[in-house]
């Protein structure tokens, strides 16, 4: 596997047996956690304390804070890298779902437009259901292809309300 530590600096990581191989050279690690949630390490010699801020497993990075400095690892496994290598863009290859209503309701404000680039979480309507105000949220990253209803029309559940692509 291969770790890109900031967007920099690009470390090979690779278990063999019960051993660690950092950039092919044999890496003579300790690691025990704390109660705290930080970990000691002593790693060829040298002495961290890290802390796990964040895991994000859908895009393969964790955020950790090492020695107080914050550090952002992108982890590529063997598939990915030979993906890259093919010039196969998995995530580019994936079509974006449709936002459909997930109940019945009212379309109380629509806050995107059609051509609009929109980002993971990022609000694209509000639906009023059982008196409440639900703000619908993008799926995933993506541009608004088509807007499928208006504002103050009711709409029943699993009815599309907007494209993307």
């Amino acid at each position: 596997m291969q770790i890109s530590v900031n967007g920099k600096k690009n470390i090979d990581l690779e278990q063999k047996d019960s051993q660690w191989l950092l950039d092919n050279k044999l890496a003579e690690a300790d690691i025990q956690w704390q109660s705290n949630g930080q970990a000691s390490i002593l790693l060829n010699n040298k002495s961290y304390v890290a802390q796990v801020e964040k895991i994000d497993k859908e895009n393969k990075e964790v955020i950790l804070k090492v020695n107080g400095e914050r550090h952002v690892l992108s982890i590529k496994e063997d598939i990915d890298i030979l993906l890259d290598k093919m010039g196969i863009n998995l995530s580019a290859m994936q079509k974006a779902a449709p936002l459909k209503a997930p109940m019945p309701g009212m379309i109380l404000k629509i806050l995107v437009s059609p051509g609009q680039a929109v980002q993971k979480g990022d609000p694209l309507l509000i639906l009023e259901a059982m008196k409440m105000e639900n703000v619908l949220k993008s799926a995933g990253a993506g541009t608004v292809k088509a807007i499928k209803v208006e504002e103050k029309i009711a709409v029943e559940k699993g009815a599309i309300l907007i494209e993307m692509e």
